[in-house]
This record gives C-alpha cells, sequence and structure tokens, in this order.
C-alpha cells in the first residue's frame, strides 16, 4: 500500500481510515469523518480510501457528488445552511437568503473569498415547526427575520465581506 504510508503527508486521513474495518460498507463514515476534519473532501483522501477500501475511485466519487453534506471543494470556516423546503419558503427563507447574500457578498454554493463563510440551501431541515430556518455549522436558529441575520453572523465574527 504505498497512499496509506505512515510518513506522508496525509497521515490524518490515513488515521481517519483506519478507525474503520476495510469493508466498504464504511465508506460514507469515512467521507463523513473527513468531511468534518477538512471542511471538504481533499482529492487525495478519495485516492486513500479507495485504495484502504480496495474501492473504485469512480463510485467514491458519485457517493461524493451525491450527498450535500460532502463536498469537493474547499467550504469557509462556517457553513451557512438556509432551508428552503415548503415551510420555510412560504415563510419568507428567500429574504432570509437574500440578507445572507447581501451582507457576505456571495450566493448559494459559494466561499467567502476570506474563507470565514460558506452559504448553502437544503430541501428540508425537518425543523418547520419553527421556519424559516437557518444552520450555522451545527447550531439551530429558528423563526429568522431579516432583522436577525446581521446579529446571527455577527457571533461568528461579522458579516460584511470586504
Amino acid at each position: 500500500m504505498t497512499v496509506l504510508n505512515e510518513n506522508s503527508n496525509n497521515s490524518s486521513i490515513v488515521d481517519i481510515c483506519k478507525k474503520y474495518p476495510q469493508e466498504q460498507r464504511f465508506t460514507l463514515a469515512i467521507l463523513q469523518d473527513i468531511q468534518k476534519e477538512y471542511k471538504y473532501i481533499p482529492k487525495e483522501a478519495l485516492n486513500i480510501i479507495s485504495e484502504y477500501l480496495s474501492t473504485p475511485l469512480n463510485k467514491l466519487y458519485s457517493m461524493a457528488t451525491f450527498y450535500k453534506a460532502l463536498s469537493l471543494t474547499p467550504k469557509g470556516e462556517n457553513i451557512i445552511t438556509v432551508c428552503d423546503g415548503t415551510a420555510c419558503h412560504v415563510r419568507s427563507s428567500q429574504v432570509i437568503l437574500e440578507e445572507l447574500e447581501k451582507h457576505l457578498g456571495i450566493m448559494p454554493g459559494e466561499t467567502t473569498k476570506d474563507g470565514k463563510f460558506s452559504l448553502q440551501i437544503v430541501n428540508c431541515l425537518g425543523s418547520c415547526a419553527i421556519a424559516p430556518v437557518m444552520v450555522v455549522n451545527d447550531k439551530y436558529y429558528g423563526k429568522v427575520t431579516p432583522n436577525m441575520v446581521t446579529e446571527i453572523l455577527n457571533e461568528y465574527g461579522g458579516g460584511k465581506n470586504e
């Protein structure tokens, strides 16, 4: 196993892989752990996982692009997720999204130049009772109004992307 060399620069990826048995059923768990560690899945990680699990690279790529929680491009330090499911949509989630776009200077799927924030939209967060909902990292904010956006962004070091 050449990629799984302990002396490589990818030792933390190797360490994550080695937490799991070398069985393909652990593929998603490994991808999720790498996503959590790096805020995205580096190309080197796919190569290492492919070798570790004896899984074709195209299968890993398919998984990494299928699940919205996984990304092949770097994410910001703080990941903002806006729900645009039916309950949130009818309660003006688009207005919340527009406010975020204005403050951050980015569109959904993008990351601020300083790497501080990434913005994404999902179809449902399962929190319809507190719609509209947005999540920053793992913290949920319910019944969000446009006026709350600045206050929420300030909790994470601001919003205006200068």
